[in-house]
């Protein structure tokens, strides 16, 4: 189960061996992204608040590799069952978030794109890789509505740089629908209006984007009847994420954690 993600990764630092309460989060030999290392803290948070609630024998293994029991998995699914509160997103608060967001709703919606892709691998300097794609980034962007009759650089910087297979057609992706393209990277492209280089670099589980936009189909927003429980459903999620974010600030805030970058809170009231 993934309960926790963020898609910015850095590089980690360690002067010291990462640890929940005295467990360690990884091997003395494993170099671990940020994320990754975040990951598996709040992992463990998880767990070691499953056994204190009674949920999970004491003699739990810690996990090897961040891989939990499958005891410890469903004994967390059942903590977030009961620590959780996730009200009920009301007809009135889904009417309001169609309205708000109907592009991300619209059927048929098409855009043609075309990135650099820096991709992300194991015992990659994720630092110099972002340093990277911001400088392409910078680069192709100071490009873009350059004066008329300059030649397109984009695809030969995708040729020579971009870790995709799209590079050998210059980085272009083709028209895509949105489910042709991860989750993540798909709501960066799809409900906007923005046609050209993207002002920032796309994060997938893939690794940093350079995008553009070359052109977009909008697509035909449906009535909310006609996707009210598809509403109703990412009001839920936007609920459980921020609950679940606060629940682990929580439980960070009560902890010995060491050589972890998370945010601590002491009090219920976190925003």
């Amino acid at each position: 189960m993934t309960i926790f993600t963020d898609l910015t990764a850095t590089a980690v630092a360690r002067p010291a061996t990462p640890s929940i309460n005295g467990i360690e989060l990884a091997a003395a030999d494993e170099v671990l992204h940020a994320d990754t290392l975040r990951q598996r803290a709040c992992s463990e948070l998880l767990r070691q608040a499953a056994i204190a609630a009674g949920l999970l024998s004491r003699d739990d293994p810690a996990p090897e590799a961040g891989a939990l029991s499958e005891a410890a998995s469903d004994a967390i699914e059942r903590l977030l069952d009961t620590e959780l509160s996730l009200p009920e997103p009301s007809e009135e608060a889904c009417r309001r978030h169609h309205a708000a967001h109907a592009g991300h709703y619209a059927v048929g919606e098409r855009v043609h794109a075309r990135h650099v892709l820096f991709a992300v691998t194991p015992g990659l300097d994720v630092n110099a890789l972002r340093q990277r794609a911001e400088a392409c980034l910078v680069d192709l962007r100071g490009r873009h509505g350059a004066e008329a009759g300059e030649a397109d650089r984009f695809p030969g910087v995708a040729a020579q740089t971009s870790n995709c297979p799209s590079a050998a057609d210059g980085g272009d992706l083709g028209w895509l629908n949105r489910d042709d393209c991860a989750p993540e990277f798909a709501r960066e492209l799809f409900g906007q209006r923005e046609v050209g280089v993207l002002p920032r670099l796309v994060h997938s589980r893939f690794g940093l984007h350079v995008v553009e936009v070359l052109a977009r189909e909008p697509g035909r927003v449906p009535a909310f009847e006609a996707v009210a429980s598809a509403v109703a459903q990412r009001l839920r999620q936007q609920s459980f994420t921020t609950a679940l974010r606060q629940y682990l600030q929580l439980l960070a805030g009560a902890a010995s954690v060491v050589g972890v970058d998370l945010d601590a809170a002491t009090t219920p009231l976190v925003q």
